[in-house]
């Protein structure tokens, strides 16, 4: 199906401006006539439409830009653009084939296991999950799994699991990703007023991806806080490998529960994180950070969870008594804002 073509159409402004009852009345017929195509889009068809709507809403966004359109008239559009992609994301979805039958929450199909090499020599494993920007698709990661010279650690290449059969998730490959080339990283780091910041992102070419691969991306959809509050206490879910711990038979994370420990949206110590109380351990680096969302129902999708941050490490208190006093318990999660920055860029592959 093709979306209208009135999303990319430089003139638009003069419907959506909403200072006469008549742009009012056309905007509510041409949403009426959007709604009624969507009805009859196949489900194959949702993730598609989203793309090429973020790519035509940017387009003439920057048109609108170009044209000094008033604030006001550049507030109402990035908030209608999003209103419409969260009504997007909450199509009702009809399983496709391969979907009917995958025997596992598909949320656990984000996350995957990452081992790293020097050469042949096998280093660490990590938890990353997987990213998709418009038709881009990342691997998120910590910064410090990659490349930590403090502690020596500086792999070359890394390799993750992926499944390729989703009715019998014991078939899975091991898929290699170079870290340089000429000498230079191909993932992508952020910084912010206070440093470096412990995400990553390293892109993957689909065209090289085994062509049955079956894996689930979070998007920017999943960062939206769609109206609702997030306060400490919250109930979080952190999926992973700790210790490199997971179900080796069927390749699939485990999740251990969390709860929000600091104030959400609050640098914690004016870092760009805040905190979990989850219990985690190495091999965690690189994990979501999730909270089911409360205003839809409960289902295995992954639109049904909010993405809130990257778990990168515990926290402990220094100095502290180790024989008197426990661990805090306590870890950092970026805030998984970060990977908008970190996906914005033009891509830097290797080749095939």
């Amino acid at each position: 199906m093709q979306t209208p073509a009135i999303l990319a159409d430089t003139r638009a402004p003069t419907l959506l401006h909403p200072l006469s009852q008549g742009g009012l009345g056309a905007l509510h017929a041409l949403e009426a006539l959007m709604m009624a195509l969507l009805d009859q889009a196949p489900a194959a068809a949702q993730a598609p439409i989203v793309r090429a709507f973020e790519a035509r809403a940017r387009t003439l966004r920057q048109a609108l830009r170009h044209d000094a359109a008033s604030s006001c008239l550049m507030s109402a559009f990035d908030a209608r653009v999003a209103d419409w992609l969260t009504a997007l994301n909450e199509l009702p979805h009809t399983p496709q084939a391969d979907e009917a039958h995958v025997p596992a929450e598909s949320v656990l199909l984000t996350t995957t296991r990452i081992s790293t090499f020097d050469g042949q020599r096998p280093c660490s494993t990590a938890s990353g999950f997987f990213f998709r920007r418009q038709d881009r698709l990342y691997l998120v990661t910590n910064h410090h799994v990659l490349s930590d010279p403090d502690s020596q650690h500086q792999p070359d290449r890394i390799e993750i699991a992926l499944h390729t059969d989703a009715r019998d998730l014991t078939r899975c490959v091991s898929y290699t990703i170079p870290l340089y080339q000429n000498g230079q990283a191909l993932w992508v780091t952020a910084a912010d007023s206070a440093g470096l910041v412990d995400v990553v992102t390293i892109e993957i070419e689909a065209a090289h991806l085994p062509q049955e691969v079956v894996l689930q991306a979070f998007d920017a959809t999943h960062l939206a806080p769609r109206q609702e509050d997030v306060v400490v206490g919250d109930a979080l879910t952190v999926i992973g490998f700790p210790l490199g711990f997971h179900d080796t038979v069927h390749h699939l994370a485990v999740a251990r529960s969390a709860t929000l420990a600091s104030a959400y949206g609050v640098r914690f110590q004016q870092q760009g994180y805040f905190l979990t109380d989850a219990r985690t351990h190495r091999g965690s680096s690189g994990a979501p950070v999730l909270r089911r969302r409360s205003g839809r129902q409960l289902g295995a999708s992954p639109g049904s969870w909010q993405l809130l941050g990257v778990h990168s490490a515990r926290l402990d208190m220094l100095p502290r008594n180790v024989h008197e006093d426990e661990s805090l318990g306590l870890n950092c999660a970026w805030y998984a804002d970060v990977l908008m920055a970190l996906t914005d860029r033009p891509p830097r592959l290797a080749p095939a």
